[in-house]
C-alpha cells in the first residue's frame, strides 16, 4: 500500500505489477469535485469536501450513467461520477515527471477512464504520470436550455475541474504541474480541441494530442441545443417551452429516465443511417459572472483563439469509417445509399443546402467514390474510404491546415496504420463480415497506448514492438514537445507545414509522407468552397 497527502486529505493507493515489467503506484476513485446531485444537477462542478482520516484509493469510482450506442448496452453507473485515477512509476522522482491527462471518447454519451479499457502499463513504463477521468455524459453532461440554470457544457466543465485538480495536486504523485499533456480520442479528441480555445483552461496544460477527433466535425457540437432539450422533454412526456418548468422537470427526473434518450430533430436523424450524436458542446451564453466554457464560432476560434505556445499532435486511423457498420442494419445494409443521394451528403451541408443542391452534392460524391457501381459488399473498401473522409479525416486535415496557417505553435500530423492481432475494433463495430483483410479501425490506436483487459500482451508477437514504439512516440511528445526528438526509432518526424504537409505514417514501420489524401482532400475542399461560403475563407489550396 502507498499513502499520499493531497489538498483534500490522505489517500491510500496500492503498488501494482506492470505487465511490461516492474511496478507502478495506483490511486483510483479519487474525487475531484463534489457529487453533482440534487440542486447541483446540470451545474458547474463544485469543490470536494475534505475528508478526515485515510480514504481508500484502490477501486475505481462510479462511472456516469450511460447508454453506449457503440455496443448497444446500458451501464447503470451513478450520477455521483466525478472521480479520477492517478498512476505513477514513482512518488519521489529525482525530477518531477511529465503528466499525461487522458480524456476518454464515446460520443459524449458513453465511456469512462477506468483501467479495464485504459490500463496505464504502457505509458507509465515510459516514465510519465498518467491521469484518467470520468465526467458527466449525455443529458447529465450536455443538456442545454440556454439559461442560467442549465447553460450547457457541464461535462466539459467537469474535465476542467479535473485539470485544475491536477494543477493543484499532481506534485504529490511525482508529477510536474507545469508539464501537462492533455490527450483524448474521438469525443475525447474533440474535447482536447475545445480545451485548446476555452478561456477556462488557459495555463492548465502545455501540450495536446487529438486522436481521431477535433471540433470542426458536426458531431462535436450541439445542433439547436434548446430545441433538442425540448425534444428530450417531450420524449419523457413533458410538453412545455417554459424555462423554469423545463429545469424543474429535468431536475426531478430519476436518473434512469435520462439515459438512452432519443430526441431527433430532423427526419434525417430519425432515419438513423449516420452516427448522430445529439448532445455535445454548445456555444454558451453569458449569465452574470458565471464562467463560460466555450462561446463563438469554432472556425474563428481555431484561427485566433488557440492558447499561445501549446504544441499539438493530431491524427487518424486508416479505416476510421469502418465504425459506420455499427449503425447500419444488417439486412439491407446499403439499400438507402443506393436509393437516396442525400445519404452521401455530409450533415453540415445537408443542414444548410436546399434539396436541389443536396442532390447535386450526393451525385458528385457517389460518382467520385463508386463511379457507376452500386454500394455493396464488392465496393466496401470505397465505402469505408468515403465514410472515413466524411466523418473524420477531412475535418482533421482541415484542422491541421487551419492551425498552422494561423498559429506559431508546432503541429505534428500522423496516420495510424498498424495492423496486428491487437486490432480488435473492426469486429466490435460489426465491420468484419464486410471488410476483409487489413483494417485499422476507429479506436484501434488505443490498443497500443493502453493495456486492455481483454487483450493480454504477447511479448513474442510483433505487436509488442508496436506497443513500445507508439507509447514512446506519445510520451516523447509529452516530455519534449517532439514525438521523435532523437531519431531513436529510425525516423525524424517533421512538424506539419502548408508547403510540404509532411506527416508520419505509424504502421508496422514508421515512414514520413507528404500531402495526405491529396486528391480526396481537394475534392471535399471544392464541395465546401462551393456550398459553404461561410467556411470558404478558411479553405486552403
Amino acid at each position: 500500500m502507498a499513502q499520499v497527502k493531497i489538498s483534500d486529505g490522505v489517500l491510500e493507493g496500492e503498488i501494482l505489477d506492470n505487465v511490461l515489467g516492474g511496478k507502478y503506484y495506483s490511486f483510483k476513485g479519487v474525487p475531484y469535485a463534489a457529487p453533482p446531485l440534487g440542486d447541483l444537477r446540470f451545474k458547474a462542478p463544485q469543490p470536494v469536501k475534505p475528508w478526515n482520516g485515510i480514504r481508500s484509493a484502490t477501486a475505481h469510482g462510479p462511472i456516469c450513467c450511460q447508454h453506449d450506442i457503440f455496443f448497444n448496452n446500458v451501464e447503470p453507473g451513478s450520477e455521483d461520477c466525478l472521480y479520477l485515477n492517478v498512476y505513477t512509476p514513482t512518488l519521489k522522482p529525482e525530477k518531477k515527471l511529465p503528466v499525461m491527462f487522458w480524456i476518454h471518447g464515446g460520443g459524449f454519451l458513453s465511456g469512462s477512464g477506468n483501467s479495464q479499457t485504459y490500463g496505464p502499463d504502457f505509458l507509465v513504463n515510459q516514465n510519465v504520470v498518467l491521469v484518467t477521468i470520468n465526467y458527466r455524459l449525455e443529458v447529465l453532461g450536455f443538456l442545454c436550455l440556454d439559461t442560467e440554470d442549465v447553460p450547457g457544457n457541464a461535462g466539459m466543465k467537469d474535465q476542467v475541474a479535473a485539470l485544475r485538480w491536477v494543477h493543484k495536486n499532481i506534485e504529490h504523485f511525482g508529477g510536474d504541474p507545469s508539464n501537462v499533456t492533455i490527450f483524448g480520442e474521438s469525443a475525447g479528441g474533440a474535447s482536447v480541441a475545445y480545451h485548446l480555445v476555452s478561456p477556462m483552461t488557459k495555463g492548465l496544460f502545455k501540450r495536446a494530442i487529438l486522436q481521431s477527433g477535433q471540433n470542426l466535425s458536426h458531431w462535436s457540437r450541439s445542433f439547436e441545443p434548446r430545441l433538442r432539450a425540448e425534444a428530450v422533454a417531450r420524449s419523457l412526456g413533458k410538453y412545455t417551452t417554459d424555462d423554469k418548468e423545463l429545469y424543474e422537470f429535468f431536475k426531478s427526473q430519476p436518473i434512469e429516465k435520462l439515459v438512452r434518450i432519443a430526441a431527433p430533430l430532423t427526419v434525417e436523424e430519425e432515419a438513423g443511417i449516420r452516427i448522430n450524436l445529439m448532445l455535445a458542446v454548445t456555444d454558451e451564453k453569458q449569465f452574470g459572472d458565471n464562467e463560460r466554457y466555450f462561446y463563438g464560432d469554432v472556425f474563428e476560434r481555431l484561427s485566433n483563439g488557440i492558447h499561445e505556445g501549446v504544441e499539438v499532435m493530431i491524427g487518424y486511423t486508416t479505416h476510421e469509417g469502418a465504425i459506420q457498420f455499427n449503425f447500419l442494419h444488417e439486412e439491407g445494409t446499403f439499400d438507402k445509399y443506393n436509393k437516396f443521394l442525400q445519404c452521401f451528403v455530409p450533415i453540415e451541408l445537408l443542414l444548410q443546402c436546399p434539396v436541389k443542391d443536396q442532390l447535386a452534392i450526393g451525385k458528385r460524391v457517389k460518382e467520385y467514390y463508386f463511379g457507376n457501381k452500386q454500394v455493396s459488399v464488392e465496393t466496401v473498401d470505397a465505402f469505408i474510404k468515403y465514410i472515413t473522409m466524411q466523418i473524420l479525416e477531412y475535418d482533421i486535415l482541415q484542422y491541421a491546415k487551419k492551425f498552422v496557417q494561423s498559429n506559431a505553435n508546432r503541429l505534428f500530423l500522423y496516420q495510424f496504420d498498424i495492423d496486428s492481432k491487437r486490432n480488435k475494433y473492426a469486429e466490435h463495430f460489426k465491420a468484419r463480415p464486410y471488410k476483409k483483410g487489413k483494417c485499422v479501425c476507429h479506436c484501434d490506436d488505443l490498443m497500443y497506448l493502453f493495456n486492455h483487459e481483454d487483450s493480454p500482451v504477447d511479448t513474442n508477437d510483433d505487436s509488442y514492438e508496436m506497443i513500445k514504439n507508439v507509447s514512446k512516440l506519445w510520451t516523447d511528445f509529452a516530455k519534449f514537445g517532439n514525438p521523435a526528438p532523437d531519431g531513436s526509432l529510425g525516423v525524424k518526424w517533421p512538424a506539419f507545414d502548408l508547403e510540404h504537409q509532411k506527416f508520419l505514417v505509424i504502421g508496422n514501420e514508421l515512414t514520413v509522407a507528404e500531402f495526405p489524401e491529396r486528391e480526396d482532400l481537394e475534392f471535399w475542399e471544392q464541395l465546401h468552397q462551393q456550398y459553404l461560403p461561410k467556411e470558404s475563407k478558411f479553405q486552403l489550396n
